[in-house]
């Protein structure tokens, strides 16, 4: 049977559902991969996603109410509003109850804002939003609220204050130019280089990914270059790891260095288009994208199409192949490996996929040549690498430090030391998914590779610092609660043991052998990267931390 028959049957649309959805989607012809673009507009223009508007724009798609469905309900930013159900207020305030915003009492000003906000306003306990070094943080509409007070929040929700202004320290296209922007990309474009010596150059610079995995850039893009074309490109603006926020720390300030990364990657790769996936928590930074990419559409029109897709709040698209599957238009179910997505990915073509701030320092890589880049290092370490740290530090931030820095050493040169009154009892050295280290390990060098020994990987190379003040045992189930929440369901080992693992780490005294075989079981048979590090936090808490498994601290 067509799809288009099957679409028939069913519950039709009202008439007044119909009308309304057609005229919110502006009459475009409507593509299966842009469902969750679809639904976006919906909900932004009317609050929620109703059960008859979703009917409606199943029948536009030709799809069935159950496959539209099943894609709204999987993602936490679209509210799905069933038959019979009241929808949420008008207004949302969200609470990010993450590592950095849970040591800044986000429980409490979750409870504050509830109590003064009233039922009027839907108070909304979320994962980290990306604001990790100004805890706790909270959301009002679209509207950002860093070191949040009732009183704050409270005053923004009586303006009317909602929308997330475009950040005052951006490099405008003119301001990049002056500086020698897209001088290098011209140069490509101009036959002055060649694909085979630029990408020569990254294999020689080192350069690793950046958004967790750490795999040779130079590598990757020879080995996609080598698959047959079309070749599509996937970019990850969604970082979504629990104390990370250099992506937008860079996208906020000089958003033209990294689309010129991006477009000197299609060229020497042979990119027919280009996707990029923006975290739905950065409303300003994806309009400061769309006109970046709109003003370089403008000035080179060589460079392959650039499409914005927006996110919807599902952390488990950060994996690489569920980000693909979510801007296909579908829930972000991890696929399995192999095929790799360098061989089949984005709709089942050879796909270079890459984080954001893996592509922002290609200007410089080229620029100024391998040397530059690995003449930093330090314990044997070469390189570069930008630190997110936040918690119990003076001045939590972005820092662009030597790669193989230490704990000790980032902490008293880049944060200017431990914040008043607290001492250094333990971190996270990758985020909540990197494990947890605690102060007698604060001299082991940052850096990929390193860590594995001690049971943690630095990943984004976001660190969490706590102190004597803090539970290691409370800060991994925060962080387990948060894998279990974000877990896709797709395969038991995580979809079970996460929630088996919180439920274990609750009690006052830890059963170590039980946790430990669990933990062993998700690591060895989840299908993504979410499911084999969510235990890495239990695990830690029981290797570095023994005094707290029972439950004497």
């Amino acid at each position: 049977m067509a799809r288009g028959s099957k679409a028939g049957k069913g519950r039709q649309p009202s008439p007044e559902a119909q009308a309304r959805v057609e005229r919110l989607l502006g009459g475009e012809a409507l593509r299966r991969d842009r469902l969750l673009e679809y639904l976006h507009v919906i909900q932004d223009s009317e609050g929620h996603l109703s059960a008859a508007n979703l009917v409606a724009l199943a029948q536009m798609m030709k799809l069935t109410p159950v496959e539209v469905y099943e894609v709204a309900s999987f993602y936490h930013h679209f509210d799905v509003v069933r038959e019979g159900e009241r929808p949420p207020p008008p207004l949302t305030v969200r609470v990010c109850q993450s590592l950095s915003c849970a040591m800044a009492d986000a429980k409490g000003l979750t409870a504050a804002l509830t109590e003064a906000l009233g039922p009027d306003v839907r108070v909304q306990e979320v994962p980290c939003v990306g604001r990790c070094a100004k805890a706790p943080v909270a959301v009002v509409g679209q509207k950002p609220v860093e070191r949040a007070t009732p009183a704050l929040v409270s005053a923004l929700v009586m303006a009317g204050d909602t929308e997330d202004p475009r950040p005052d320290a951006t490099l405008s296209l003119e301001g990049y130019l002056a500086q020698g922007g897209y001088r290098l990309l011209e140069a490509c474009y101009q036959g002055e280089r060649t694909p085979e010596s630029v990408i020569q150059t990254l294999e020689h610079s080192g350069l690793r990914g950046l958004g967790g995995a750490g795999f040779p850039v130079g590598r990757k893009w020879r080995t996609v270059a080598e698959q047959p074309g079309p070749r599509l490109m996937a970019v990850n603006v969604d970082e979504g790891e629990p104390g990370t926020f250099k992506d937008r720390h860079y996208l906020e300030r000089d958003p033209h260095r990294f689309v010129e990364g991006m477009l000197v990657a299609a060229w020497a790769v042979g990119i027919e288009s280009i996707y990029l996936y923006v975290r739905d928590e950065y409303p300003a930074c994806r309009r400061l994208l769309e006109e970046a990419v709109s003003q370089a559409a403008i000035r080179y029109p060589q460079a392959p199409p650039m499409e914005l897709r927006r996110g919807a709040g599902a952390y488990v698209c950060g994996e690489e192949s569920a980000m693909i599957e979510s801007i296909e238009g579908k829930r972000g179910l991890p696929r399995l490996r192999p095929p790799f997505v360098a061989e089949v990915g984005l709709f089942g073509r050879p796909t270079l996929e890459h984080n954001l701030e893996s592509l922002y320092w290609v200007r410089d890589m080229l620029e100024r040549g391998p040397e530059w880049f690995l003449s930093h290092g330090r314990h044997g370490r070469k390189g570069l690498r930008s630190f997110s740290v936040s918690g119990r530090v003076k001045r939590p931030g972005v820092y662009l430090a030597p790669a193989g820095i230490t704990l000790n050493e980032l902490v008293s040169e880049y944060c200017g030391g431990m914040a008043q009154g607290h001492e250094l009892y333990g971190y996270f050295p990758g985020g909540a998914s990197g494990g947890i280290l605690n102060a007698h390990q604060a001299d082991i060098p940052l850096d990929f590779d390193t860590l594995q020994p001690h049971g943690c990987f630095i990943g984004s190379a976001a660190i969490v610092v706590f102190s004597q003040q803090d539970r290691a045992r409370d800060l991994a189930q925060n962080a387990i609660a948060f894998f279990a929440e974000e877990s896709c369901g797709q395969c038991t080992p995580c979809r079970l043991g996460c929630h088996r693992l919180d439920r274990m780490m609750a009690e006052p005294v830890w059963d170590a052998e039980p946790m430990a075989q669990l933990a062993q079981v998700m690591r060895d048979a989840s299908i993504c990267g979410l499911g084999q590090a969510a235990p890495n936090p239990a695990r830690s808490v029981l290797a570095n931390f023994p005094d707290e498994v029972g439950g004497q601290r």
